[in-house]
C-alpha cells in the first residue's frame, strides 16, 4: 500500500542530494578559485575601487547564484512531476515559465541587494584608502557562494515539498 509513495520519497530524497552536491561543489570552487588567481595584487584589493575589485566578483555571483539554483532545481522537479515519480503534488501554478522565473527573479534580486548593501556598509565604515587582503576576500567569497547555494536549494525545496510530508524540513 505504501511501498509506491517509499519508493517516491527516497528517489526525490536523492534527487535533492545529488542536485545539492551538483550546485554547492563547483560553485565553492570557482568561487574561490577564480578571484584567487583574478586578483593581481593579493595585498591591495578593494571593494569598489579599481579594475578588478571584490564587488565586481561578487555582484553578479549574488544575483545570478540564487536565480538560477531556484530556477533549475523548480524545472527539474517538475519534470519529475510530469514523469509521475514524485509522491506528493506540486502546488497549483509551479510547472509555469512566469511562476520560475518570477520566483528566481525576486530570490536573486533580493540577493543581490543585500549583498550590496553589506558591500556598502563595509565600504563606509573602513577608512578612506583601506584595502583588504585578497587571499582572504577569496575565501569569503567562497564562503557566501556556499551559504548562497544551501540557502537557496533549500528554500526551492521548501517551496515544493508540502508541509504534512515526511520530506519537509
Amino acid at each position: 500500500m505504501f511501498r509506491g509513495k517509499v519508493t517516491g520519497d527516497m528517489e526525490f530524497r536523492k534527487f535533492a542530494q545529488r542536485r545539492l552536491l551538483c550546485y554547492f561543489i563547483p560553485n565553492v570552487f570557482f568561487n574561490t578559485c577564480v578571484p584567487y588567481f583574478t586578483f593581481k595584487n593579493m595585498n591591495a584589493v578593494y571593494l569598489f575601487q579599481g579594475e578588478l575589485c571584490f564587488a565586481r566578483l561578487l555582484l553578479p555571483m549574488a544575483f545570478f547564484l540564487p536565480f538560477i539554483i531556484t530556477l533549475d532545481l523548480l524545472k527539474k522537479t517538475v519534470a519529475l512531476s510530469e514523469k509521475g515519480r514524485l509522491s506528493f503534488e506540486l502546488p497549483e501554478g509551479l510547472g509555469t515559465n512566469k511562476f520560475l522565473f518570477r520566483k528566481a527573479g525576486v530570490n536573486g534580486v533580493v540577493t543581490l541587494t543585500i549583498a550590496g548593501l553589506t558591500t556598502l556598509f563595509v565600504q563606509v565604515c573602513v577608512p578612506n584608502g583601506y584595502s583588504f587582503d585578497g587571499t582572504v576576500l577569496s575565501v569569503a567569497l567562497g564562503l557566501i557562494a556556499a551559504v548562497i547555494t544551501l540557502i537557496f536549494t533549500f528554500l526551492a525545496l521548501q517551496l515544493v515539498i508540502p508541509k504534512d510530508s515526511p520530506l519537509a524540513v
